[in-house]
This record gives C-alpha cells, structure tokens and sequence, in this order.
C-alpha cells in the first residue's frame, strides 16, 4: 500500500506515521529522514543539499525529489510506503505521480489528519523544553504547575517557534502551501480526512479503520 500522510504542524503526523507504517509493515519515509541519510552518507545529492541547509536555503525541489525517487527504488518501499512531509505542494504531487507511473504504481490512499486550528495552538504554544535534559512537557497534559523539569530539575522553557504567534504563523503558510495539495488528492478520489483529535491510539485506530478496504 501506498499512502501520503499530510496535516497541519501538531496534527501528530510523525507519531501516527510510525504507528500505521509499523502495523501495515511498510517503511515510513520522510523528507526529514532522507535528508539525513544523504548528508550523513555524504553522497553526491546530499552533499547539494547541505550546501543549501548551511547557508539557511530551503533545498529546491529538484534535489528533494531526485532524493524521494532514490529513496523510493529502494527494496524495502517496492510494495508500499507512507510518506511523511512529502509532497508538499501541487508540483511535487504531480512529480511523485508521474514517477510512480513509471514504475506501474500509484499513490493508493492520502489521510489527511484534521485537527482545528486553536487545538494546534493549545497542543504546540503548551509545550516546555527542559533547558537541563531537553525533555518536553506539556502544562495542560502532564498537569504542569511550576516552570521545573520532574526529572532533572532542570529549568523548562518555551522555544520561540512554540509561541502562539509563531504557530499561528506556521499554520497560515501551512494553509496557503497544502490547501492546494489536499484539494489535488480530493480530484484524484483519494483523499480520506481522519479526524487526529483525542487519545493517540483512537487517531490511529481511525486511520487504520479507513485503510482496511484496501489493505487485502
């Protein structure tokens, strides 16, 4: 099975994109992911593509995609795949289309993980990062009264891109980037919107539900 994962930041996309790749035994493939392994692998795309990330560039499309092409005629993703964080946009959807074509392949299912707006705010503007040991609270969901780490003792801290103007900041390009894209995949008569409110295991539970008719 073939599927692309899209949704909003705090939509929980690289949580349920293990969860599902995991139960359906296809690997997860990320952007974030390829990336590293060019770089660290120092091959001839990544070293390209570091030479943008050094200088703050975003990395054209032309090397994400070659990577994603590379990525994708590997063994393990010939008879399926999620991807996670890509396509971004119309131009990589109809790219990953075609090169999938040439292969006799398809993308089989898009879910889109639906999550409101002032959810996204409240799970990712709550979040403390542990200055000490980095590990990251919640000050609603671990019931955080004070600004102290309850492992290390260490002083918690909001990071700039958790602030509520910096998300509702991510969340107006992630509109004007990806509403282009989910209505791309709704012509194509393969999008599913799963709703990513509520426990984790409820969200999977429901994206597994949607894939089940074309899981045979």
């Amino acid at each position: 099975m073939r599927i692309v994962l899209v949704g909003p930041p705090g939509a929980g996309k690289g949580t349920q994109a293990q969860y599902i790749a995991s139960h359906l035994s296809i690997p997860k493939i990320s952007t974030g992911d390829i990336f590293r392994a060019n770089v660290s692998s120092g091959t001839e795309l990544g070293r390209k593509a570091k030479a943008y990330m050094d200088r703050g560039d975003l990395v054209p499309d032309e090397i994400t995609i070659a990577m994603v092409r590379d990525r994708l005629a590997q063994d393990d993703a010939r008879d399926g795949f999620l991807l996670d964080g890509f396509p971004r946009n119309v131009p990589q959807a109809e790219t990953l289309k075609k090169i999938l074509a040439e292969w006799d392949a398809r993308v089989d299912i898009v879910l889109e993980l639906v999550v409101d707006e002032d959810e996204v705010v409240r799970r990712l503007s709550g979040r403390r990062t542990c200055s000490r040991c980095g590990r990251i609270w919640h000050v609603d969901f671990d019931d955080k009264q004070d600004d102290i780490c309850d492992d290390c003792g260490g002083e918690l801290f909001q990071r700039d891109d958790d602030r509520e103007e910096v998300v509702r900041h991510r969340l107006e390009v992630y509109q004007e980037q990806t509403a282009p894209l989910v209505q791309f995949y709704a012509d194509e008569g393969i999008l599913v919107g799963i709703d990513a409110t509520g426990p984790i295991e409820e969200v999977t539970n429901r994206a597994l539900a949607a894939l089940r008719p074309l899981d045979r």
